[in-house]
């Protein structure tokens, strides 16, 4: 499982979104997630959906890769969307549901069911009584039961159900799923089309107003860029971790609690080694090729901003636009 997450890993590609400035991509990113909550109904959430959906297809990423980034946390979103599902209470609740049934159905279900239960009784007690004796009782309570089914054949046993779920619940919950969804792979898509060089930069640059107030943003930048880039790293080694375990008899599905926790710690204990490890091979690299924090750095590649850049934020405006208008104008 751990091997098909693809969270912070870079794909390489060649489409218009590849070839955007990544200061683009990450300002339209923060700023999608902000003005997805003035979507309310169903019209802006179409919207929503097809405008990530055309963005998405046309990146030149699968989709795959996309559903490996949203499958990790489904059953974050459905538990979501059954607490909101079972708690908002507003609106109005769907219309009860009655069934009909003829008596006889319900007779015959019984039977099926009686005969069942009798033969399971059987296997418990046919050391206590005789095989005959049990058959004949068997035999007995099917007749009465069919003699009793005859005489209220031509009656209705009616059942009613009444809805404890409104229908303003149902459509939340899948706005809410939806948004998750629509936020998640706009933010997989950031990563999955951006270097982590490209990244660091785009970091800087959008946070360097805070320099006035002496944040390091350069440092900043960086810490960000290497958490995300050294996920996918962590979770490969973490996958060689568990297949070297499950090789040597550990089994992290079975056992008690206690066996869990101690597996778990077995798992945990390698993890920190080479998380440290890791971290010192990249200090180490780092003061080799010059780094001193805190001081002014040159960069190989510089960001340019091309009218393409200027098209796809202009592309933001627009869907702002229709978010506000369809939910303060349009009635």
């Amino acid at each position: 499982m751990l091997d098909n997450i693809k969270l912070g890993q870079y794909l390489y590609g060649d489409s218009w979104y590849y070839r955007l400035d990544p200061r683009a991509k990450l300002v339209m990113t923060s700023f999608f997630i902000v003005i997805i909550f003035l979507a309310n109904n169903i019209i802006t959430y179409i919207g929503a959906a097809v405008f990530t959906l055309f963005i998405v297809l046309t990146s030149g990423v699968s989709l795959k890769f996309f559903y490996r980034s949203i499958r990790p946390i489904f059953f974050l979103i459905l538990l979501t969307f059954l607490l909101n599902l079972f708690f908002y209470r507003a609106g109005e609740t769907f219309p009860p549901i009655s069934i009909s049934i003829n008596k006889i159905i319900v007779g015959i279900y019984l039977i099926i069911i009686i005969s069942i239960i009798l033969l399971r009784l059987f296997k418990l007690i046919e050391r206590y009584i005789s095989a005959k004796i049990f058959k004949i009782s068997t035999l007995v309570i099917i007749i009465l039961n069919i003699v009793i089914v005859y005489f209220y054949k031509n009656e209705q046993i009616t059942w009613s159900f009444e809805w404890l779920i409104y229908k303003n619940a149902v459509m939340n919950g899948g706005f809410i799923i939806l948004r998750l969804i629509l936020i998640i792979s706009f933010s997989s898509l950031l990563t999955f089309t951006t270097k982590p060089t490209d990244l660091t930069l785009a970091i800087e640059h959008v946070l360097s107003p805070f320099k006035l107030i002496k944040l390091p943003v350069s440092e900043l930048a960086l810490m960000i860029t290497i958490s995300l880039r050294f996920i996918p790293t962590l979770l490969e080694e973490t996958q060689k971790i568990l297949k070297a375990q499950t090789s040597r008899g550990a089994d992290f599905t079975e056992g008690n609690l206690k066996d869990k926790v101690i597996q778990i710690i077995s798992l945990l204990i390698p993890m920190f080694i080479i998380s440290f490890k890791r971290a010192e091979d990249l200090a180490n690299a780092m003061e080799a090729r010059g780094y001193v924090p805190g001081k002014k750095r040159t960069s190989l590649r510089e960001l340019k901003w091309h009218l393409r850049d200027t098209f796809y934020i202009f592309s933001f405006i627009l869907l702002t636009g229709y978010f506000i208008y369809f939910r303060y104008f349009w009635t």
